[in-house]
């Protein structure tokens, strides 16, 4: 491609309200432009980088056996009804009623749709294990569209779905997805983990994100110093000291503790470890008919993690933190709350395992200005135990004898078990090899392709613009004729870019009169990974060779040129 034949429009300044370095080089670089917050239409440049990543994504994906389709953005609510997510999705789901009055969703995901599909093609066991794939734009109704392509409110993305008749057929495929989105990422040029994660509206047993390590990263990751073990924060687990105490169990008492409402006080008022301090923390499920409470009670030095105390009570609702006007309504004394015998049994609690090893605390009396001090199990009414804390860097990890480490990433790819929540809810059943009729069980795989672009642009850039991995770059390389006016220059440069497409190298041929700075700034902010630079050696058949990172400056023949390029096209 020449530059002269087509359409590329750079600029010096960024737009005022670009945030991220994706989001600024992106919009300068000509690759994308703004229609509404959240919409962008994809320019030549960036189209060729959602191209590349797609072929990459879809190769990968072939190859690992998942068959590709394309099913329909305008989606029925009469399926989002059935599978129980038309309530339950919230805010971010687009709907809109047709010239009938019909309600319809613009999909934000295709678990409905797919599940439909396979309940009325699919009937036998012997067409199972299957794995479809599409690759298409998704609309969700962000309530704060932002970072460019990382947050908007339409997107591309692949979304895949398979169907199995057993648990043992959706593990083998789940680890046939995770490594074929592997080999993705990688050959995406990213530096990428997968790491545990809450399967969250989606649903389902088991989840890996794949996240890209960035500091603009929306997430929190924990990840092993030493081990293979990473996983979002809402996820993370940790090894921390729990030994039963070596002392006796003592009588609870009730102290007066005037005016002492936060954790802090409470440490200093009475002289103790906040080890030895019970906290509790309120949150609700809002539901459309009622509302229903949830406490989970802590060690006061830990912090409650609202994802793991919503698994576990297994609820499809994300939690929220009370207001006063609910612990008014439920009685409840802000500041010196306790789960007691006695406490309001409206209000079902979760234990942190870390109160299982604790003698003589101290909690709240449910009472304004007291605390019971020596309080043990047996004094306290919970219904569930788990871990619900929040784990922390500098805990150890639960796999091995590493320290966790804090790192911020951007979700790039997301893979679940999802079980039985669609296919039953649908009624999607085939006949077994008994002739019954069986639900069968699904996983979900997702990738979001304008997300990987934005992330390789997070990862990949300086002072001057875009370094682009290789795979994944607009054109492999730039050709840059220095002067236009030179016979010689523009000669070579013409032979340089008809050697270079037949050998079907991806070129660009900057054949613009311009200066030859200014084609030089324009190379670094789009970020071609390799530049051959034609000026006054023209002549003597010898150019210039630069690559984006700037770890090679040479002079190159041009008999040699193609070799050398394929070899930096191998080790780039």
């Amino acid at each position: 491609m020449r530059f002269s034949k087509t359409f590329i429009k750079t600029y010096k300044e960024s737009p005022k309200e670009a945030e991220t370095q994706s989001h600024k080089l992106m919009l300068r670089a000509g690759m994308i432009k703004q229609v509404s917050r959240g919409n962008y239409t994809y320019l030549p440049l960036g189209l060729k980088v959602l191209k590349k990543i797609e072929k990459i994504a879809r190769e990968e994906l072939d190859k690992a056996g998942a068959i590709e389709l394309l099913m329909p953005i305008m989606q029925p609510a009469d399926l989002w009804k059935e599978s129980g997510r038309w309530n339950a999705y919230g805010p971010e789901l687009m709907r809109f009623k047709d010239r009938n009055q019909r309600d319809f969703v613009l999909g934000p995901t295709h678990e409905e749709i797919v599940t439909y599909l396979f309940r009325e093609l699919i009937k036998s066991y012997k067409e199972l294990p299957i794995n479809f794939y599409q690759i298409q734009t998704k609309f969700r109704d962000e309530i704060r569209p932002r970072f460019g392509l990382m947050r908007g409110r339409e997107f591309i993305m692949k979304d895949g779905y398979s169907f199995h008749l057993t648990k043992e057929s959706l593990d083998k495929e789940y680890l046939n997805m995770k490594q074929a989105y592997c080999n993705i990422f990688n050959r995406c040029g990213l530096n990428f983990r997968p790491v545990e994660a809450d399967t969250g509206s989606i649903g389902g047993a088991e989840s890996h994100e794949f996240m890209v390590l960035a500091s603009a990263g929306e997430d929190d990751i924990l990840y092993s110093d030493t081990t293979d073990y990473a996983a979002n924060v809402e996820k993370a687990t940790s090894k921390i000291e729990l030994v039963m105490p070596e002392e006796e169990k003592k009588e609870k008492e009730l102290v007066e503790t005037p005016n002492v409402t936060t954790i802090d006080e409470l440490e200093k008022y009475l002289n103790i470890s906040k080890k030895k301090i019970v906290k509790a923390v309120l949150f609700k499920e809002v539901l459309e008919d009622k509302t229903n409470y949830y406490m989970a009670i802590i060690r006061s030095d830990l912090d409650v993690n609202d994802i793991k105390v919503k698994n576990a009570f297994n609820l499809n609702v994300e939690l929220e933190l009370v207001t006063d006007e609910d612990i008014q309504k439920l009685g409840i004394c802000k500041g010196y709350m306790g789960a007691l015998k006695d406490f309001n049994k409206d209000v079902k609690v979760v234990m942190d395992e870390s109160v299982k090893y604790l003698y003589n605390f101290v909690v709240g009396a449910n009472e304004e200005n007291y605390h019971y001090t020596n309080v043990n199990l047996e004094d306290l009414r919970y219904d569930v135990v788990a871990d619900v804390r929040k784990a922390r860097a500098g805990d150890m990890s639960p796999i091995g004898d590493g320290v966790l480490k804090m790192a911020r990433g951007i979700e790039v790819g997301h893979i679940f078990k999802l079980g039985d929540k669609y296919s039953k809810a649908m009624n999607a059943k085939v006949l077994d090899e008994t002739g019954k009729l069986q639900t069968v069980i699904m996983g979900c795989y997702g990738i979001g392709i304008s997300r990987v672009a934005a992330a390789a642009v997070e990862q990949n850039n300086d002072e001057n613009g875009i370094i682009w991995p290789l795979s994944i770059a607009p054109y492999e390389v730039d050709i840059i004729a220095t002067n236009m006016k030179n016979e010689d220059i523009v000669k070579v440069s013409e032979q340089v870019y008809k050697l270079l497409k037949d050998e079907n190298i991806d070129v660009i041929y900057d054949d613009r009169n311009e200066k030859a700075g200014f084609k030089f700034k324009d190379a670094d902010l789009i970020g071609f990974p390799i530049k051959i630079i034609i000026g006054n050696k023209a002549s003597e058949g010898i150019v210039e060779l630069k690559t984006r990172d700037g770890k090679v400056v040479e002079e190159v023949k041009i008999d040699n040129l193609t070799n050398i390029i394929k070899y930096y096209r191998m080790n780039l």
